[in-house]
């Protein structure tokens, strides 16, 4: 079998990594405070996590999606201004999104490898793994993990293709990602009839028309048929309602497909390079479990925020211990007008739009924040709620308010308990 080699390639293992729990946030008060978290959001250097995770959940995850830098040498940076023209992007208000920058391809293969071995690891013998890439780096992944699987282990090379204007006029436009789909093993769970989709219309009406349609092969029209190897699916430009500014937020749908294919309720999903956080968005909505990482903190960001507003199942956000951390700037309540009001806590109108996410902790105990309120700023029109209610359920310990603003900076306060 052919392999891929280079000059600083080395055999895959995995390094030291711990993961420290920061906060267990229940979406909107959803099963706080006895509900288990089984869901994991996490900040840090994958290759650590990956690990850190492997005493735990070696031969245990059931879905993994990859979608890791695809070596374009280019950063990316996120839109964080709201109600602007698409059209006018010298108008765009914009903070660091994340870097896809390399000093030559043996170091994205550096990069690149050791995951996916430790990816491997972590598939149970039921799993599957789908990388997601396009033609900067694709064919070398495929020789690694023809290496890592074994090449009887590729089910299907996916192509996922989508319209939108190019600056191209040497060469035909490239609008198509690929989606390389590998098994952990013959006995890989494959749920055909959840992703049927209807026959095309013309497709119906020619089978109503003619009895020798299909050479005497008749689909059954009801039941729809399995999707292609190639699926359109629009980019999140182009999806108004699902736009976060994460500069390579994937389609929710694309992740359903994928989810619905290769899992079943309850099982496990994981996303090591989660962006924006669509695969743990689309997991949960599914009913299944999800392990969402990735190294900026803009990625989490967006992730916590899509989570605490499409979701209802709690998680935890813990934070690679190797990860320097953010300053968590104190604050007087004062200085924000932050107080309270019955069972709730209010903020000064004038300070909102400088933020982009506040939560509440009603019962801090000085050690893991414990997020049952949360407000985010709406990504297109309207303004973030200034007053957050408290639940019945919360104690006699001090709140602690957190926010995030729009430039990424991380503040706290502290007001009296509310009862």
């Amino acid at each position: 079998m052919p392999t891929l080699t280079w000059l600083t390639k080395t055999p895959p293992k995995p390094v030291p990594g711990a993961l420290e729990t920061d906060s267990l946030i229940y979406p909107q008060g959803a099963g706080y405070p006895g509900a288990e978290v089984q869901n994991r959001l996490i900040l840090g250097d994958n290759l650590a996590v990956l690990s850190a995770l492997i005493p735990e959940y070696e031969g245990r995850i059931q879905l993994i999606y990859a979608d890791p830098p695809f070596f374009t040498n280019r950063s990316y940076p996120a839109r964080v201004g709201r109600g602007e023209d698409s059209r006018r992007p010298q108008e765009w208000q914009l903070a660091d999104g994340y870097p896809d920058d390399w000093l030559n391809v043996d170091a994205y293969l550096d990069m690149l490898y050791p995951r996916l071995a430790l990816m491997h690891r972590l598939l149970s013998p039921t799993g599957m793994l789908y990388l997601h890439l396009d033609w900067h780096a694709d064919a070398y992944a495929r020789l690694l993990l023809d290496e890592i699987f074994g090449p009887e282990r590729l089910l299907n090379e996916i192509i996922w293709t989508y319209h939108g204007p190019s600056p191209i006029r040497s060469a035909f436009n490239r609008k198509h990602d690929t989606i390389l789909a590998y098994t952990r093993s013959k006995g890989y769970i494959f749920n055909v009839d959840a992703v049927r989709q209807p026959y095309d219309p013309n497709t119906v009406k020619t089978f109503e028309s003619s009895t020798k349609a299909g050479f005497g092969k008749v689909p059954d029209l009801e039941r729809g048929k399995v999707p292609e190897d190639w699926w359109y699916f629009p980019v999140v430009a182009r999806l108004h309602s699902e736009r976060t500014g994460y500069p390579t937020q994937k389609p929710v749908a694309l992740l359903e497909r994928i989810i619905k294919a290769s899992s079943n309720p309850g099982d496990l999903v994981a996303d090591f390079f989660c962006g924006s956080g669509t695969a743990a968005v689309a997991a949960a909505g599914l009913g299944r479990n999800f392990i969402a990482n990735d190294i900026t903190r803009r990625a989490i960001q967006t992730s916590q925020t899509r989570l605490v507003t499409q979701t209802s199942q709690p998680f935890s956000l813990q934070i690679e211990r190797g990860v320097k951390r953010t300053e968590m700037v104190e604050k007087e309540p004062a200085s924000l007008g932050l107080h309270l009001e019955n069972r709730s806590i209010v903020l000064d109108p004038q300070v909102i739009p400088e933020l982009d996410y506040w939560e509440v902790d009603p019962a801090w105990d000085g050690q893991i924040f414990r997020s049952v309120a949360q407000a985010v700023r709406p990504h297109s029109k309207g303004s973030m709620p200034g007053r957050l209610e408290i639940p019945p359920s919360a104690g006699t310990k001090p709140v602690c308010v957190r926010w995030v603003t729009v430039q990424g900076e991380q503040m706290q306060a502290h007001l009296p308990s509310i009862l």
